[in-house]
């Protein structure tokens, strides 16, 4: 009867086993199977049923990162977040422009004139000052329609000056309180329309100034305050405001 410690006596020709490392795992029996994969390192937990592996090229967040709440929308592509008022006055060319006739009409029309949204303190200063002027300039146009047809009756030429003057002083009183309503509206291209008008005002105020024989100043103190008006529309909580209308309209 052989003892199981013996070792096997050698076959013919075969090689013998090469000696075995020091630290190393003993070879398996014969007829295991090895297990699948890389050997696990030790204190090594399986991921959940259902985990899916990260994409190639993942980066882990950076340590403290805090996962945002439930319901978060990301930012669509592209977004840089509103710019922060900076000091000082600052003149930039508008965004936007009115697609159509209609788009240039204030959203509901007149129904809106004395309602003022949430802006801040120098565009709601601004606004009331367009209005409100445009609406005594309608006024003065209307009595200076009569006006004009009493001189034309002794004076046909200056009669007729003073009367185109007045016929212009109506439409831009009308298209004054317009652009104000849509400037109301975060519409930077009314604001930019009240800057030139301000310019076609003081050449208005001089020509009448010139009509009137220097009688009373023409419109000149109409024009500083229209002036005043337009400082506010382009100060830095005003500009941060339209900006912050772009994507609103």
């Amino acid at each position: 009867m052989s003892n199981p410690s013996d070792v096997p006596p050698q076959q013919p020709g075969a090689h013998p086993p090469p000696p075995q490392q020091p630290g190393a795992h003993p070879p398996p029996p014969p007829g295991s199977v090895p297990p699948a994969g890389p050997e696990q390192p030790p204190g090594y937990q399986a991921p959940p049923p259902g985990y899916q592996a990260p994409p190639p090229g993942y980066q882990a967040p950076p340590p403290g990162y805090e996962a945002p709440p439930p319901g978060y929308q990301a930012p669509p592509p592209g977004y840089q977040g509103q710019p922060a008022p900076t000091g000082g006055f600052r003149f930039e060319m508008p965004a936007d422009r009115p697609r159509s006739f209609s788009d240039a009409l204030p959203a509901g029309g007149l129904s809106g004139m004395f309602k003022v949204t949430a802006m801040p303190t120098e565009l709601k200063v601004s606004y009331w000052i367009w209005l409100i002027g445009g609406l005594l300039g309608i006024l003065g146009g209307i009595i200076g329609l009569f006006g004009s047809f009493v001189i034309i009756a002794f004076a046909p030429p200056l009669g007729l000056l003073v009367f185109v003057l007045v016929l212009v002083a109506l439409v831009l009183a009308t298209a004054q309180i317009i652009l104000a309503m849509k400037m109301k509206e975060g519409r930077e291209w009314a604001r930019f329309a009240l800057t030139v008008l301000v310019g076609i005002s003081l050449v208005l105020a001089i020509v009448s100034a010139g009509v009137a024989a220097g009688r009373g100043g023409g419109g000149l103190p109409g024009f500083f305050i229209s002036l005043a008006a337009t400082v506010l529309m382009w100060l830095p909580n005003s500009q941060a405001w339209f900006v912050a209308h772009r994507g609103r309209i």
